[in-house]
């Protein structure tokens, strides 16, 4: 497991897009111990679906939407409340980024993953938001793995109140217009995403 660990620390150290020191700050992050589901594999499953999306081809700046994929669970305390873990990751971005002409947008980026909902023609935003939120159309077994993740991460909470605040998520997930905005996500994410929201929430509120 270890050896693996390695192999996949090197592997995305080859993806970041700066400094070797700050891309391992990042990856420490990433790699918390309290962490379940937003980690290493969830940073990397990230940068394959902006590939999978062909984020240049949707994204007016390619580069930030990728920088803003390595800092958008940078910072991440799953006690914190609604929309800290974004603005904190958004906060270390400016500072990492520095006087990088990209770091305002990048910051705005991850702040936009709080709520998954970027203004129409927000070609960045859209980008980003489809690569983070398409987990949500995985298959059955990576589906119920990703959210047993979830409640791993929250496992402090008793579940009764977990059950609620989860199905409160689900439903603002599957009250936006569209999950994905980018024409590949709508088609290829959109309706298996829905079912697999769908299917959990009953199971939540059964």
């Amino acid at each position: 497991m270890k050896g693996h660990e390695e192999n996949r620390h090197e592997t995305l150290l080859r993806r970041w897009p700066g400094e070797r020191a700050a891309g391992e700050e990042l990856l420490v992050r990433w790699g918390e111990p309290h962490r379940r589901y937003h980690t290493t594999a969830h940073l990397a499953a990230v940068l394959d679906r902006l590939e999978e999306l062909g984020a240049g081809d949707y994204a007016a700046d390619p580069g930030a939407v990728v920088l803003a994929a390595w800092f958008h669970d940078a910072v991440y305390d799953p006690r914190a409340g609604g929309g800290e873990n974004e603005r904190r990751s958004a906060a270390l971005a400016r500072r990492v980024l520095g006087p990088d002409p990209r770091a305002a947008e990048v910051a705005r980026l991850v702040e936009l993953t709080a709520g998954h909902d970027p203004a129409e023609g927000d070609r960045n935003g859209e980008a980003l938001c489809d690569a983070d939120l398409a987990v949500l159309a995985g298959p059955p077994e990576a589906y119920a793995a990703y959210a047993a993740a979830m409640r791993q991460e929250y496992g402090f909470v008793p579940e009764d109140d977990f059950r609620a605040g989860r199905a409160a998520v689900l439903r603002q997930l599957l009250g936006l217009p569209r999950l994905f905005r980018t024409p590949y996500g709508r088609a290829y994410w959109e309706a298996t995403a829905r079912g697999n929201l769908e299917g959990e929430l009953r199971l939540l509120t059964v």
